[in-house]
């Protein structure tokens, strides 16, 4: 089946489970399309889905991934040049989290650990479950049951990466900051996201993980400050708790590269 086909397969099986489906216009153009059908997924619940479309959604997503450039092997990209050994474990890298080949890429998530259910938003947990597809919300909705209520921010929860280049996701919730002006709490929960991943990789053995920048952009905390605290949790995690693990410190945006850029070198 060609990725058109499967495009439209997806897009229609979708819009089958929806009421409203005859409002819904289809556009014949090819990024339309995968515009309309990341929107229907972002709004699906978690219920089960027939088999046959799960094997759809894996091909295309399979496709996706290498119409968008392939998977990046995280274990291959530069570390910081410094003869701090910590220091030397990390990598900065601007990029697509989700083509990272990593052991785990962190998510940042909201409390109710489900994903982003706004149609095509931009934020990392959209991105995310996007590209992993409709069974990270299924395990996500099965873990939350479990547990019974809401996650509190600076913990982690892991599940498998389904359609994604890495092995797995760790999802944590970070602070929200209203007006721009962290607290000291704020802080300690910023920083008990990065340690709380960092031992959770450590306790699994693994070898890579890649972090977004947790809690910054719609999310109100101050980028500088967040990447201070961002370098220092793993800093202190790779300095006493674990040598050989590797972090990947992902970031988007100009701004945050230059942020990171400036610490990692002025703790040379």
């Amino acid at each position: 089946m060609l990725q058109n086909e499967r495009r439209r397969t997806l897009i229609d099986a979708l819009l089958a489970e929806r009421a409203d489906s005859a409002n819904i216009v289809i556009p014949a153009d090819a990024p339309g399309q995968r515009a309309l059908l990341r929107a229907l997924m972002n709004v699906r619940p978690p219920a089960p889905a027939a088999d046959e479309l799960l094997a759809a959604q894996d091909a295309y997503l399979a496709e996706r991934l290498r119409e968008r450039g392939g998977a990046v092997d995280a274990a291959g990209l530069a570390t910081v040049d410094a003869a701090d050994p910590a220091l030397s474990r990390i990598a900065l890298w601007r990029g697509d989290i989700t083509l990272l080949a990593a052991d785990a890429i962190v998510n940042a998530a909201n409390s109710q650990m489900l994903g982003c259910f706004v149609p095509g938003h931009h934020c990392i947990d959209n991105a995310i479950h996007t590209f992993a597809g409709m069974q990270l919300r299924q395990e996500c909705d099965r873990v939350m049951r479990v547990q019974g209520h809401a996650e509190p921010p600076g913990r982690v929860k892991v599940t498998p990466a389904f359609n994604l280049p890495s092995k797995l996701i760790f999802h944590t919730v970070g602070p929200i900051i209203q007006d721009g002006r962290p607290t000291q709490r704020d802080r300690e929960l910023l920083a008990c996201c990065y340690r709380s991943c960092l031992a959770e990789a450590t306790r699994r053995g693994l070898r890579t993980i890649a972090f977004c920048c947790i809690s910054t952009g719609i999310f109100g905390f101050p980028q500088d400050e967040a990447a201070r605290i961002a370098v220092g949790a793993v800093r202190d995690h790779l300095t006493n708790r674990d040598r050989n693990l590797k972090v990947i410190l992902d970031v988007f945006t100009d701004a945050d590269q230059r942020i990171y850029q400036n610490l990692l070198a002025g703790a040379r």
